[in-house]
């Protein structure tokens, strides 16, 4: 069957057998059931599948035929369980994407990359997280406070996961090649008990936060917060009024949000007193 790929889905079908190999590595000794979004050709899987049972998700339907084809023996026995449809929607109905612990291994196509990465990040079932996703958004996850690639991305990621890049991939180690360099990011939670709520919450804030990087802190969130309250707090932390978002490291933003939060229930429950 002859596949090819579609521009429509971002496919970039990885064919360097090196940079699969550099991937399973890194997966080092983990246990849970591998979910895999975007199989593709099917190279990466079948590498996974060396190693445990795989859960993925393709939503190109052509694809879907072929990986049948190819991995009829693993998908009777239950080895390989393939969803055909779009993996947002699966977890746009329900609060995690299976109902068990999983790691997520992928090559995530660069236009769906940030937000599955953000989904997964925010699904307590998803203890571990290692994608391919373009360079400049690894650099973005990775980056640290006051460098130019640090942002709201940075911060989220940080503050509920280790990140670590793993390595670049050029373009020639995909087919069709891309116009930019690819990496491997590896997301690794400690804390797996937190609540979606409160990270749907820490990450509106940070969008607010960040809404104008260059301005003030205390001006950007002053959109929701009162003013008097914002500069109080980061006196309370020891901040200049006149710090911006880049320049605050992801643990001062969340005790910050913590803060905040504090607040706003404060000010609720003092009004429902009246």
């Amino acid at each position: 069957m002859q596949i090819k790929a579609k521009k429509e889905f971002g496919q970039n079908f990885l064919k360097d057998k090196g940079v699969l190999e550099k991937i399973i590595q890194a997966m080092s000794d983990r246990k849970e059931i591998i979910v895999e979004i975007g199989p593709g050709l099917g190279d990466l899987t079948q590498c996974l599948l060396e190693k445990n049972s795989v859960i993925a998700f393709e939503i190109d339907s052509d694809l879907c035929v072929f990986l049948k084809e190819k991995f009829a023996k693993e998908l009777d026995e239950e080895r390989l369980i393939l969803h055909q449809g779009d993996v947002i929607k699966q977890w746009d109905s329900e609060s995690s994407l299976i109902s068990k612990p999983y790691i997520l291994v992928a090559n995530l196509p660069y236009y769906v990359a940030t937000p599955i990465v953000l989904r997964a990040l925010s699904d307590p079932m998803c203890h571990y997280i290692e994608v391919m996703v373009q360079k400049e958004v690894a650099e973005k996850f990775s980056a640290k406070s006051r460098s130019k690639q640090y942002c709201k991305l940075s911060v989220i990621a940080q503050i509920f996961s280790k990140v670590k890049v793993l390595f670049d991939i050029p373009p020639e180690a995909f087919e069709p090649s891309p116009k930019v360099f690819s990496s491997v990011i590896v997301f690794k939670k400690e804390d797996t008990t937190f609540d979606a709520l409160h990270f749907r919450a820490f990450y509106d804030y940070l969008e607010t936060a960040f809404s104008s990087p260059r301005k003030l802190w205390v001006k950007n969130l002053n959109k929701n917060y009162d003013k008097a309250v914002l500069i109080e707090l980061l006196n309370e932390a020891n901040i200049s009024f006149q710090v911006r978002p880049h320049e605050i490291d992801p643990i001062t933003h969340h005790h910050l949000f913590t803060k905040l939060t504090k607040v706003n229930k404060d000010v609720k429950r003092d009004k429902r007193r009246e």
